[in-house]
């Protein structure tokens, strides 16, 4: 009797260590990014695709990295914001690296918005969901090198920034 009295004591101190693995699940929903979708100004219903787009946050010298490459080429994409801070700067340079540097041109967006922190697991932590300023939600300036802007129209399309499944703001050239 004392040895089965034993054994079940053992066997229950080995698994009272035992607890559930802290793997956040890829599925699981985390800070998403700002996604732009960008539109022809002549036929403002058909997405366009942007050649050699490079963005840039301000203050860093490196771009957004997509796929190995910090070149974008196509009609969207998905920048991060700072999930300390209620503002950010980013550089859009359209046909960056061009030898005509004519060609090349640079605009600035900067986003103003709040931030809500939001507890996901004990796995993943918190995810920051972003709500765009309702009065200004950027701005839209010119590169440091004046030339004409190259985006001739920005809309806002949603202003709560919670998952990367829809557009939230939409760039017209």
């Amino acid at each position: 009797m004392k040895k089965i009295l034993l054994l079940l004591l053992a066997i229950s101190f080995s698994f009272s260590g035992c607890e559930k693995d802290d793997i956040c699940d890829a599925n699981t929903l985390t800070t998403p990014r700002m996604v732009i979708t960008f539109y022809d100004i002549n036929n403002t219903s058909v997405e366009k695709n942007v050649t050699n787009l490079k963005i840039i946050a301000d203050g860093k010298e490196n771009g957004i990295t997509y796929s190995g490459s910090d070149l974008i080429n196509g009609s969207t994409v998905s920048i991060p914001l700072k999930t300390d801070a209620d503002e950010v700067s980013f550089h859009f340079i359209l046909n960056y690296g061009n030898t005509n540097t004519a060609l090349v041109n640079e605009d600035v967006l900067t986003f103003k918005y709040s931030r809500e922190n939001i507890f996901v697991s004990r796995a993943c932590g918190f995810k920051t969901n972003f709500t765009l300023d309702a009065f200004i939600p950027f701005v839209h300036t010119d590169a440091a090198t004046p030339d004409l802007k190259w985006m001739q129209y920005v809309a806002v399309k949603k202003y709560i920034i919670a998952n990367e499944n829809e557009t939230h703001l939409e760039i017209y050239f």
